[in-house]
C-alpha cells in the first residue's frame, strides 16, 4: 500500500469548473487516486480504476447522507446501493430498454425537433432554444406529467438543480429547493393517479413497481426527470458544440453511421456529468492507496474519457475515433444510466432535424462559447446563423 499520500493542492474549483481538462491530464501524472483538497477528496483519474469504483457498490456507496440529489429527493434508486438499489430501480428497467424507447420516442423526438425549430429566427441560440426545451419536454411526456404545466415544470426542476449545485459547492441545503420538490412531487403524484397501462414510462413502471411506496415511486421519477433533462440537455449542447465549433456539422449530420460516431465521441470528450461522488463504506485500498472509512470518492468522467493510455490524442474531437464508444459517460455497474438510450435518441434527433431544415446551418464565430460547469458541464450558449427551410 502506498504510504504517501498523492496530494494536488494546486488544483482550484475554478480550474475545474471553467477548463478542467489540463488539470485532469496534470492530474493522471500524479496517480490514478489523487487528494484533492479543493474538493476534500480522493479522486480518481484513470479509466479503468474508474470502472473497478463503478462496479464495486460494497467498498464505496452512494448510500450516504452527504449525497446531494438524496438530500433533497430522499431514497431512490439514485442514492441506494445493494438489495435496495434493486428494488427502487427494477421497476423502470423495461421501460427504458431500448426497443420500448425506439418504439415510443423516435416519432414523438422528431415532432419536437420540427416543432421547436419551426419557431427559430435567424439567429438562434441552440442550448436554450433546441437542447434544453427538448429534453425537458420529452422527460415531460415520458413521466406523463401535464404539458400544459412544462413552465411551472421546469421552474421547479431549475430550483431543484440550484439546490444541488449549493450543496456540491459546501452550502446548506436550501429550503427553495425543498419547496421545489414538494411542488414537484405533488404534480407527480397527479400522474401517478392518472397513470394507465402503457401510457408513460411511469405507467408502464407500475406495473412493477408493487415493491414501491407512492413517495418512493415520486423520489424515483424526480431523479430520473433530473437526469433526463440536465445529463440530456448538456449532451445534446456539446455535440452541437462540438460540430458546429470545428466546422463538422454538415458532413456528420450526412451520415447515419458517422453521426453515431460523433455522438459517442462527444460523449468522451464532453460528458455531461463531469464526475460521480461515492463514499467509502470502510477503510479501503484504491490503486495502492489507502482511503479511510467516510471519504469522499470522486469518479472523474472528464479524466477517464482522456486517459491517454486508451485514448490517442484525447484532445482531438474526431468522430471517426474507432475506440470511442469506450467512454465511461454513462458509467457501468449497478448505477449504469438507465437514460442512455433515450438521451442517444434525441441527440439524434436533434441533429437529423436541424440537417434537414437547417442545411447551412453555421456557428456564430461573434459569439463562442466553452463548456463549463464542476459537476455538470455544457456550454452556457451556442449561437448560430441560420435560414429555415420548410418541413
Amino acid at each position: 500500500m502506498n504510504t504517501r499520500v498523492p496530494s494536488a493542492d494546486w488544483v482550484t474549483v475554478e480550474d475545474l469548473e471553467r477548463d478542467p481538462h489540463p488539470t485532469l491530464a496534470r492530474l493522471r501524472t500524479v496517480g490514478p487516486v489523487v487528494w484533492v483538497p479543493a474538493l476534500s477528496g480522493w479522486m480518481i483519474t484513470t479509466r479503468e480504476d474508474n470502472l473497478a469504483a463503478m462496479r464495486d457498490d460494497v467498498g464505496l456507496t452512494v448510500d450516504d447522507p452527504r449525497f446531494t440529489t438524496g438530500q433533497i429527493t430522499g431514497p431512490s434508486m439514485l442514492s441506494t446501493d445493494g438489495p435496495e438499489h434493486a428494488r427502487h430501480r427494477t421497476p423502470f428497467a423495461r421501460p427504458f430498454r431500448l426497443d420500448a424507447i425506439r418504439e415510443r420516442f423516435t416519432h414523438e423526438a422528431a415532432l419536437e425537433v420540427d416543432r421547436l425549430i419551426d419557431a427559430f429566427a435567424s439567429d438562434v441560440e441552440l442550448r436554450t432554444q433546441l437542447a434544453g426545451p427538448l429534453a425537458a419536454r420529452m422527460m415531460i411526456h415520458a413521466l406523463g406529467l401535464d404539458i400544459a404545466a412544462a413552465d411551472d415544470i421546469l421552474g421547479w426542476y431549475s430550483r431543484i438543480v440550484d439546490a444541488v449545485q449549493q450543496l456540491s459547492a459546501g452550502a446548506e441545503l436550501p429550503q427553495d429547493g425543498l419547496d421545489a420538490y414538494a411542488d414537484f412531487a405533488g404534480a407527480l403524484r397527479v400522474a401517478l393517479d392518472a397513470a394507465e397501462g402503457e401510457s408513460s414510462l411511469l405507467a408502464a413502471a407500475l406495473g412493477d413497481a408493487s415493491a414501491l411506496s407512492r413517495d418512493e415511486l415520486t423520489s424515483n421519477a424526480a431523479v430520473l426527470l433530473f437526469g433526463g433533462i440536465e445529463t440530456t440537455e448538456g449532451m445534446i449542447a456539446n455535440l452541437l458544440h462540438h460540430l458546429l465549433s470545428t466546422g463538422l456539422f454538415a458532413e456528420v449530420a450526412s451520415d447515419p453511421v458517422l453521426l453515431d460516431s460523433a455522438i459517442e465521441e462527444s460523449l468522451r470528450m464532453e460528458p455531461a456529468a463531469a464526475v460521480l461522488d461515492r463514499y467509502a463504506t470502510a477503510n479501503l485500498e484504491l490503486a495502492g492507496v489507502a482511503i479511510p472509512r467516510g471519504d469522499l470518492v470522486i469518479l472523474s468522467m472528464a479524466s477517464a474519457n482522456r486517459d491517454e493510455a486508451l485514448f490517442a490524442d484525447p484532445d482531438r474531437f474526431d468522430p471517426r475515433r474507432a475506440n470511442a464508444k469506450l467512454h465511461t459517460t454513462f458509467a457501468t455497474g449497478p448505477h449504469v444510466c438507465l437514460g442512455m438510450h433515450l438521451a442517444r435518441l434525441e441527440a439524434r434527433e436533434a441533429i437529423t432535424g436541424l440537417a434537414r431544415r437547417l442545411p447551412e446551418l453555421q456557428a456564430d464565430a461573434a459569439r463562442p462559447s466553452q463548456p463549463q460547469g464542476l459537476v455538470f458541464r455544457k456550454p452556457p450558449s451556442i449561437w448560430a446563423t441560420c435560414h429555415a427551410n420548410g418541413a
